[in-house]
């Protein structure tokens, strides 16, 4: 269980003791079915948190990027008073699989299994009555093959379907000013220096320090040395431009899982990455309670 030991807290909405002292959680699955209803009778908004289990490096534990995903959910669900599912704790992670018999712990499910589970979970929540499903992501592959689960809950549905990354690989965004390691360091790459915080910041027993070291990553064996590669992404360069990509795995371009360097991670760095994320995360779901929603087909009859 999650320590918390500077954990933050703001907020966001006001006038609505009444409705928050009705729930003892914002967990669903830790109440009961009326709950639920008295729940709907005022609010159609469900998070869903969603990510992976897959190595991180020698210092980071599995479960990582759900980590992310829940305590942005939990933050999020605190700020504004909605109800968060527990998470899809595995997703898209082929890459981080390595060799048979090496022991690195990734659990992957093919695209096409992700996506199913995510259409009946969310089939599910609409089917009860939610009207408004923001999966909460916290892994980088799951972007590449969400798409069309996406689009097919709004198509026959007519739900809000969102989907949040509230996490930085290139994109700085928010977090902007926060992280001390420079570009060529990656700070926001896997299991960098702000993976690092944020678990320190979840969980400081969950961090093995005296198991992290930098790494860079570098060009696979396979392509030739005219090539370059600098991050995790898929997408290489040559001759100073991003036009080729190609299927790599992890461990071709980097060896230990870490891409970057984790030494300058802290605890509140770790508090406050998560505070600017859920904060801003929170304040755009709170907009999008107040569109119109009309939900055209709600049974879930294709259940079985």
């Amino acid at each position: 269980m999650a320590k918390h030991p500077i954990r933050k807290f703001q907020r966001l909405t006001t006038g609505d003791d009444a409705f928050r002292a009705k729930f003892r959680s914002w967990d669903m699955t830790e109440l009961s079915y009326v709950d639920i209803r008295e729940y709907l009778k005022e609010k159609d908004t469900v998070l869903v948190p969603m990510a992976s289990t897959e190595q991180h490096g020698p210092h980071l534990p599995l479960y990582t990027d759900t980590i992310t995903a829940i305590e942005i959910s939990q933050r999020v669900s605190e700020a504004i008073g909605v109800f968060h599912t527990p998470p899809i704790w595995t997703g898209y992670s082929p890459q981080h699989m390595h060799l048979p018999g090496e022991g690195r712990g990734t659990i992957t499910i093919k695209a096409s299994t992700l996506n199913a589970l995510m259409y009946d979970v969310a089939r599910s929540l609409i089917h009860h009555g939610f009207n408004r499903i923001i999966f909460i992501n916290g892994h980088g592959s799951n972007t590449k093959v969400v798409d069309p689960v996406l689009r097919k809950l709004r198509y026959e549905t007519g739900a809000l379907i969102g989907f949040v990354r509230p996490y930085m690989e290139r994109y700085v965004g928010v977090l902007e000013g926060l992280m001390e390691n420079p570009p060529e360091e990656t700070p926001g790459w896997h299991s960098s220096e702000l993976e690092t915080s944020q678990d320190m910041a979840y969980d400081p027993d969950l961090v093995r320090m005296e198991r992290a070291y930098p790494e860079k990553a570098h060009i696979p064996a396979f392509l030739p040395k005219s090539f370059q590669k600098n991050d995790g992404m898929p997408d290489v360069e040559f001759e100073g431009y991003q036009y080729f990509t190609f299927p790599m795995d992890h461990h071709e371009f980097v060896e230990s899982g870490t891409i970057g360097n984790p030494m300058r991670a802290t605890m509140e760095k770790g508090e406050e990455a998560f505070r600017r994320l859920s904060e801003h995360t929170a304040k755009a779901i709170l907009e999008l309670t107040k569109v119109p929603v009309t939900v055209t087909n709600r049974e879930f009859v294709d259940r079985v």
